[in-house]
């Protein structure tokens, strides 16, 4: 018997090390993606331009690949916007990792899912794709409307009912309603702690979200969120009913073994939660569509904008404006309801 190639064992060994280390296994990736543009017949010249464009935007992202979800993509875009950058330079980075997250999906979501918990879903939405890669133009795909949302919910409380397991059920329906009432990322719902809940501040109770996105090298940025639509009922019957069931960890929201849930997770489950649910795929939603419903929902019913904004936890009222996405028949559900006051006031008056 000869003797073994010291290269491919030790090639084994680096794929074996990387899976483990997010940060090589990424540049791993990533040499692979461009080993694969040349086989495409790209030019040298384009494989060198988009090398350093993805290397950016991988370096603004912080988080790997395969972890970012549309809140980080819209955060490294805005970066992009303070630096001045054209929107057709924004556009091109926007698409090189675009670019990159579909050769992952393509080639690499086994060995993700395998190696770090995650499966992949493309955090260029249908909320910035349009604005990010292609045009500024608003959204295609509307948020879901409070009605959808009333039936999402309904389906979650029957499922506390009918499941053989009632914590992990309960916890679902206590999560979900929390990201819509309270406009939560999801990596802020999975930061949260019981601590965080302040029953007591304020007419409503509130959450402390002390893990609130900050911008590149600011840290977290803590922000006060209201229990708004009897949120503060449901995370009391949470608490006192649901959580004691899940182990004795400090995390509000967390796995059946009481260790704090991923981000990652909590796209999963709200996905496989609406594959149960078994509607048309046109009215399913991600963890950041509910964040998008919030704002909308809020600003319809009247909810001052700069107030959404301070819940949502912006640093420019601008943002929030492109969360707003409202209902087809809202200029006249306005109209109604001014000429309804203005008809009130004459009446009173008279």
């Amino acid at each position: 018997m000869g003797r073994p190639d010291l290269r491919v064992l030790r090639g084994a060994d680096e794929v074996a090390a990387s899976a483990l280390d997010p940060t090589a296994f990424q540049a791993m990736c990533v040499e692979a993606f461009f080993g694969s543009c040349a086989a495409r017949g790209f030019s040298p010249v384009t494989i060198e331009n988009t090398t350093g464009v993805l290397d950016r935007f991988l370096g603004l992202l912080i988080v790997p690949a395969w972890e970012a979800g549309p809140d980080d993509v819209d955060r490294v875009v805005a970066e992009l916007v303070g630096k001045k950058m054209a929107a057709a330079t924004r556009r091109g980075y926007a698409q090189a990792f675009k670019d990159f997250h579909r050769f992952l999906v393509a080639g690499k979501a086994a060995e993700i899912e395998a190696s770090f918990g995650i499966q992949l879903t493309d955090p260029v939405d249908e909320f910035n794709a349009a604005r990010h890669v292609g045009n500024d133009s608003p959204s295609a795909k509307a948020p879901p409307t409070a009605e959808r949302m009333e039936v999402f919910f309904a389906f979650l409380r029957d499922r506390i009912a009918t499941s053989r397991k009632f914590g992990p059920a309960g916890r679902d329906y206590a999560l979900f309603r929390t990201l819509y009432h309270a406009g939560l990322r999801a990596d802020e719902a999975a930061s949260l702690e019981l601590a965080d809940l302040h029953f007591g501040r304020g007419p409503f109770g509130k959450i402390h979200v002390r893990f609130g996105k900050g911008t590149r090298g600011s840290g977290p940025r803590p922000r006060w969120v209201p229990m708004l639509d009897q949120l503060d009922l449901i995370l009391r019957w949470f608490t006192d009913d649901v959580r004691p069931r899940l182990g004795e960890s400090k995390a509000l929201f967390c796995d059946e073994g009481g260790g704090s849930i991923h981000r990652g997770t909590i796209r999963n489950r709200l996905r496989h939660l609406l594959e149960l649910e078994g509607g048309p795929p046109e009215e399913r939603f991600s963890p950041h569509g509910l964040r998008h419903a919030c704002a909308t929902h809020n600003y319809e019913r009247g909810v001052d904008l700069v107030a959404i904004q301070q819940m949502l936890g912006h640093w420019h009222v601008g943002t929030t404006m492109r969360y707003v996405t409202p209902s087809a028949t809202f200029i006249e559900d306005a109209y109604r309801r001014a000429v309804s006051t203005t008809l009130e006031e004459l009446e009173e008056g008279s």
